[in-house]
């Protein structure tokens, strides 16, 4: 019984179909022996003019693509190279500049610490010398000289020439425990010294300390006059073994002793 397509509008034959039936008629002629005379012609030809089937449009293409690809992949490996190596010279000259801030530091505290220590020796220095109470002048009276003008008959301490009004000083580091009248001295002061003796200055024109007052080598502590028992204006200096009157010691020794040349 044979088979009619139905009739109205033919579809084309899909290319499952076309396909299908090209294998089919290939196998038909090599069964027949046909394929032989046709197959070299067939071959020659598609030598000549390749098949337009996009295959080898596709294979240009994507050997482009992959050039673009490998050409980008190298430009962000160098684009990643050079900022590590950015990063890596930004962390080094970091690096740098904080050890040299951190050896700049120590380099600015040690030199902090030797001034401070030179200057604290040089305090204790000054602190532990002695100056002379009447800058530039000497020794008018000698200690022991003999006069009646004293009671106990000798003079018990040196008197400094100097003209009423002149800037007294004290001799070393101590702490004032008199200042005001002392009878035949007028106006005096008397400093008990760091070393534990005592000094005294006296016939003051006036007193510029108050008791328990700390004193310092070279400190002005009162102005010289002529209170008291004297004939003129003078500064009376004396050192004692303690702050009473009879403990009087050499001053010209005492200051010497302690490097003061008069």
């Amino acid at each position: 019984m044979a088979f009619t397509r139905a009739t109205g509008k033919h579809r084309r034959p899909s290319r499952l179909t076309r396909t299908t039936a090209q294998v089919a008629g290939v196998a038909a002629l090599t069964t027949t022996g046909v394929i032989g005379g046709l197959a070299a012609p067939a071959l020659a030809a598609d030598n000549a003019v390749p098949e337009q089937n996009g295959l080898t449009q596709a294979i240009a293409i994507g050997d482009s693509l992959a050039a673009q690809i490998d050409a980008q992949a190298v430009a962000q490996k160098k684009a990643a190279d050079e900022a590590a190596a950015k990063k890596k010279a930004e962390a080094e000259a970091k690096k740098k500049a904080e050890e040299a801030k951190r050896e700049a530091e120590a380099k600015a505290k040690k030199e902090r610490e030797a001034k401070e220590r030179a200057a604290r020796e040089a305090e204790r220095k000054r602190l532990n010398t002695f100056v002379a109470p009447i800058s530039g002048s000497y020794v008018s009276t000698a200690y022991k000289a003999s006069s009646g003008l004293w009671s106990s008959g000798s003079h018990t301490g040196i008197d400094f020439h100097a003209a009423s009004g002149t800037s007294v000083h004290a001799v070393g580091s101590g702490t004032v425990v008199e200042a005001g009248w002392g009878g035949a001295y007028g106006n005096n002061v008397v400093i008990k010294m760091n070393d534990g003796t005592f000094t005294q200055y006296g016939h003051l024109s006036s007193i510029g300390v108050s008791v328990g007052q700390a004193v310092t080598p070279g400190q002005q502590i009162a102005l010289s006059g002529a209170t008291g028992n004297a004939t003129g204006p003078h500064l009376h200096f004396e050192a004692r073994t303690t702050a009473e009157y009879g403990s009087d010691m050499d001053p010209v020794a005492y200051l010497r002793s302690h490097g003061v040349n008069v």
